[in-house]
């Protein structure tokens, strides 16, 4: 038997669908109740385009919403969704599907908070195994059934990198010093404490929480 910090996945089996007919697994942790994927979707709630920013110079010239594909390749996004930056993030028209958000820092404390804490909840959220995440996938169980997969992330200046070591989840929350972020490593069962992400032009992964 677990404790109530340990325990499985309580609820999984529901989906919900963005406004580009992706439809996406979710699951009950505690109270809150999360997208099981990564967010991959190409228009804002209201329909309108998130642009898809390749061009290296372009992205690190960005002032507003952008997504990419990891090394611009699309068939990534079928697997690890898509790479935003947070100028996306925090656009009044919002990435996630109409009930749902993108979460704050607080959210996401609530989530490791119910997995028992910082230094075993990330091997509690990420998938098992080695078919996408690096050898050895350090304490990996996902018994929370958050299935986190290592999307790697872009940085400011438009390079790629760390896809099957590390994935870079946004929270909206902005701080005085920029906007958090919660990192999960193939070395480590931490779900690392919310950095801070001091540039919003990098491209990171999104998960979405119900309102």
């Amino acid at each position: 038997m677990f404790s109530g910090r340990e325990q499985l996945q309580e609820t999984g089996g529901d989906t919900v669908r963005d406004i580009d007919g992706n439809v996406y697994r979710t699951v009950k942790i505690g109270k809150q109740i999360w997208m099981a994927e990564n967010l991959k979707v190409k228009h804002y709630r209201n329909g309108e385009d998130i642009p898809n920013v390749s061009d290296n110079a372009t992205w690190e010239g960005l002032t507003t919403g952008a997504y990419c594909e990891y090394c611009n390749d699309v068939e990534n996004a079928a697997i690890y969704g898509r790479l935003y930056n947070w100028y996306a993030v925090n656009d009044s028209r919002h990435l996630a599907p109409l009930g749902w958000h993108v979460p704050s820092d607080n959210e996401w404390r609530t989530l490791v908070d119910r997995l028992g804490g910082n230094e075993i909840a990330g091997g509690k959220m990420k998938e098992v195994g080695t078919g996408h995440w690096k050898s050895p996938n350090t304490g990996a169980t996902n018994r929370s059934g958050f299935s986190a997969l290592p999307g790697g992330g872009r940085d400011s200046i438009g390079s790629f990198s760390k896809m099957g070591e590390v994935v870079y989840f946004w929270s909206c929350t902005w701080n005085p010093d920029g906007a958090g972020n919660r990192i999960l490593s193939w070395r480590s069962s931490n779900s690392d404490s919310l950095n801070i992400c001091l540039n919003p032009k990098n491209g990171f992964s999104v998960r979405c929480v119900k309102d």
